[in-house]
């Protein structure tokens, strides 16, 4: 490799190496720059492991922009060229869309998986305009579309390499350009997967089956999937076939955040003790806040972050108590969790238009009101590249004490939400906000169980996790109080588009 030492920690260039030399057996030559086709037909695995600020996605960063300058094409999911024969390709993928939307803002190309798995269906006029963007075709001319609107696609393209995002530039919405969605024919060939933690067995096996070559970036100490008895799926593989990051990156390494995340390593540390970490480090640093109570104004873009099911419904009621929302109905604003879908198989075209527009489980929503129709909702979709649709929605608010939750409107069927003012912290993996709210009250109650999840006290996984879902600041909350909101709840600051309707057919299905 060349010039590794400038840029790495001796553990990242010692990563980079392995990786290098994985790709140099799947046909891909990056010192050289060469592409030639791989050696073999055998799969290649290989993981990239370590804690928060180690220096995963800087390596991710760095092999994808060395791959795209030795000529290998990045599928991002919105959007495929035309086949060559001999092209090679790199997918970027992440189990969610915030985690994916977390990449883009780093300037990396990423996609869900799901997003993958299926591919859209474009209008034949606006492919024109795709395939010039992507510099296979010249500049078209389209009736619908002025010249300065063609100039303001490739503006946004050249800067976020997303084709949606282009045709959005220029005026135009998803249910202009794509008129359907189909699961992917062929296999692609490099697939780099973020949050690999996040994976279950069946979800790797599916990679696998897609991608001949595969690298996974993870962290090891997270809290693994459920049903997968405290293991994820880089822990089963060879130790050859893992490489560990252990050193914190220098350019991390003056972050009260991530001190107090690795500090959690430390086996003799009680949760008394940390607090006292945590408390000591607000002292000396803004970016850590010992808090007093829930900053509700926070809660409607960033959920607070609680273990207990009974303490995230009783915070989702008092934040739409002290909003005065109405038991019969949500009011704009109010943030909303993806649940699932709930269609039968026969409309298996109409969920695979919900999820492939960002609508799959655990997507965080901004309800901006109700739809056109009965039961349908208008939804901002936060790390989604084209956010704002409007779909048929169940809503349940769950209440506390309550066994069944309160419905203040749905669909017949379509996506389902739950409220998410607080979610638990199993559910934020995968997430990242600019200020993160930890309910410790939840984290005490788990330390005095003494529970242990894969050899470690169950309570320092949990604020590990809750820690590290803070970029810019974290706010440990020790009182079981709320604040009061300065403002009514807003939606001014997302993007001011029209609601892109789903193209359904048969959209009385929802009634």
């Amino acid at each position: 490799m060349i010039d590794t030492a400038l840029t790495y920690s001796d553990d990242q260039a010692v990563a980079y190496d392995a990786v290098t030399e994985m790709l140099r057996g799947a046909g891909i030559d990056l010192d050289e720059q060469l592409l030639t086709p791989p050696k073999s037909s055998a799969s290649a695995v290989m993981a990239v492991t370590g804690k928060a600020g180690s220096g995963k996605t800087l390596l991710l960063a760095q092999l994808y922009k060395a791959l795209e300058q030795a000529g290998v094409e990045v599928v991002s999911g919105d959007y495929e060229s035309r086949k060559r024969k001999e092209k090679r390709t790199l997918a970027i993928l992440a189990p969610t869309n915030k985690a994916a939307s977390v990449l883009r803002l780093r300037g990396v190309p990423a996609t869900t998986i799901h997003r993958i798995l299926y591919t859209p269906v474009y209008d034949p006029e606006y492919e024109r305009i795709a395939e010039w963007l992507a510099g296979n075709g010249e500049r078209p001319d389209i009736a619908d579309l002025t010249e300065m609107a063609l100039d303001r696609a490739a503006a946004f393209y050249a800067n976020n390499k997303s084709i949606p995002g282009a045709l959005a530039a220029a005026g135009l919405r998803g249910s202009d350009f794509i008129t359907g969605w189909k699961r992917r024919e062929e296999p692609l060939d490099i697939g780099f997967i973020d949050e690999s933690s996040m994976l279950d067995d069946k979800q790797f096996g599916d990679l696998k089956e897609i991608f001949p070559t595969l690298l996974l970036f993870g962290d090891p100490a997270q809290l693994a999937p459920v049903g997968q008895s405290g293991t994820m799926v880089f822990e089963k593989l060879p130790a050859p076939q893992v490489m560990n990051l252990s050193r914190v990156h220098r350019q991390a390494a003056d972050n009260p955040i991530l001190d107090l995340a690795h500090a959690l390593a430390d086996p003799a540390l009680e949760f008394h003790h940390f607090e006292k970490m945590v408390e000591e480090a607000s002292k000396r640093d803004e970016r850590v806040v010992w808090g007093q109570r829930v900053e509700v104004d926070l809660m409607s873009r960033s959920p607070v972050l609680v273990w207990r099911n009974a303490t995230r419904i009783r915070l989702i009621n008092a934040f739409r108590t002290v909003y005065g929302a109405p038991e019969d109905a949500l009011i704009e604003g109010e943030p909303l969790i993806c649940d699932g879908i709930e269609l039968p198989l026969k409309h298996r075209k109409k969920r695979l238009d919900l999820e492939a527009r960002g609508l799959i489980k655990g997507a965080q929503v901004v309800f901006l009101g109700a739809g056109r129709k009965p039961g349908f909702s208008r939804l901002h979709v936060m790390g989604a590249e084209d956010p704002q649709i409007s779909a048929a929605s169940i809503v349940k608010i769950e209440k506390p004490d309550e066994e069944e939750p309160f419905i203040p409107f749905a669909a017949g069927m379509g996506a389902v939400f739950l409220h998410g003012a607080a979610v638990t912290i199993h559910k934020a993996q995968g997430s990242q906000w600019d200020t993160v709210q930890v309910f410790t009250p939840d984290l005490f109650v788990a330390a005095r169980m003494g529970r242990v999840e894969a050899g470690q006290p169950l309570w320092k996984r949990l604020a590990y996790v809750a820690i590290t879902r803070a970029q810019n600041r974290l706010i440990w909350v020790v009182r079981n109080r709320l604040s009061k909101p300065t403002e009514p709840l807003r939606v001014d600051d997302l993007r001011a588009l029209p609601a892109a309707p789903l193209n359904l057919a048969e959209p009385e299905a929802f009634l």
